[in-house]
């Protein structure tokens, strides 16, 4: 649970003026207190004085008067309207996960593979998600195809990111026309406010095949729909592939995702390993499953206002058998 008075602001901040009568207050109590000291130092025959005078509490006699001052100051907080902003699960929103599962995916630069730890953390990027956001999922190598559509089952997904196989060739633009018709086909939220939708979209390559991702971009972006991407891999990844002599390299390529991101107001982000691409994903997560509201929190000034309140009130009897 977030701190309740680590960030808070006030909606009615001209009422916190009321400060300077607790301020007030805190000055006549201080110049009180020395007067009577002042008062006390005029018998000069300390040792008759100790005799007749009760012994003082020392440090006690302010505790109750400063808590008084405290809840004062709280309760004026309080009339001035406090508020904090607070992370909330979005109720609505329509999110595709769209995950390359061409042939450079098979490179073991990251541990144990590309594929394997992708999955890894696509299957924690979902868990994360609020369970009433509608999840689907997308995978893309020579073709682009939709393999859970916008679902709140989140099993569904984890099954079917499980099942992953590879292929040859990369189509991120058709990953992106695929995403598009994968969100038209979410269930309508009641209401004319049209229901937001993310794509995000993971690969380690630049695009070989199908419609060019500019295109893909722009289509993305007259759909009002952001395009996040993740490179995902290094520069040293590298496969076999039969009938070639040798390891062949592949690359990831995180200008092309980048501008891809760029282009339809999303956020581009780079991994090169498991763990870095759960960060990213986790990032992701909080920015497209959840919004900041504006909650009021004057019941929590209110009411710990008054347990400072009571408190002074309470050590006051018990040490002085009075109210303060």
């Amino acid at each position: 649970m977030t701190p309740l008075l680590l960030a808070f602001t006030f909606r009615t901040p001209g009422r916190l003026w009321l400060l300077l009568a607790v301020a007030a207050l805190a000055v006549v109590y201080v110049v009180r207190q020395l007067r009577g000291r002042s008062y006390a130092v005029r018998f000069t025959n300390l040792a008759l004085l100790d005799s007749i005078a009760p012994k003082r509490p020392g440090w006690r006699r302010h505790l109750p008067a400063a808590l008084l001052l405290v809840a004062l100051a709280g309760m004026v907080g309080a009339f001035a309207e406090p508020a904090r902003d607070e992370r909330v699960p979005r109720e609505r929103a329509t999110i595709i996960v769209a995950i390359d599962t061409s042939l450079s995916m098979d490179a073991t630069d990251v541990d144990p593979s590309r594929l394997v730890a992708a999955q890894a953390a696509a299957k924690s990027f979902v868990d994360l998600l609020p369970k009433r956001l509608n999840v689907g999922l997308v995978t893309f190598n020579g073709v682009a195809s939709i393999k859970v559509p916008p679902t709140q089952d989140r099993e569904e997904l984890r099954a079917a990111i499980d099942q992953l196989r590879l292929g040859e060739r990369t189509a991120i633009g058709e990953a992106i026309y695929a995403s598009l018709e994968a969100i038209k086909t979410a269930p309508e939220a009641e209401g004319t406010a049209k229901v937001p939708a993310r794509i995000v979209l993971m690969s380690d390559g630049s695009t070989t095949v199908g419609r060019p991702d500019s295109q893909a971009s722009a289509a993305a972006k007259k759909a009002k729909v952001p395009v996040s991407t993740i490179a995902f891999g290094t520069a040293e990844g590298t496969i076999e592939i039969d009938g070639q002599p040798g390891p062949v390299s592949v690359a990831v390529n995180p200008e092309a995702l980048a501008k891809i991101a760029n282009d339809t107001g999303g956020k581009a982000f780079t991994a090169a390993t498991e763990g870095q691409l759960r960060d990213v994903y986790k990032d992701i997560g909080s920015s497209v499953g959840y919004t900041t509201e504006e909650r009021d929190i004057t019941a929590t000034f209110v009411g710990i206002s008054m347990v400072i309140l009571f408190a002074a009130a309470v050590l006051s009897q018990l040490w002085f058998s009075r109210l303060p």
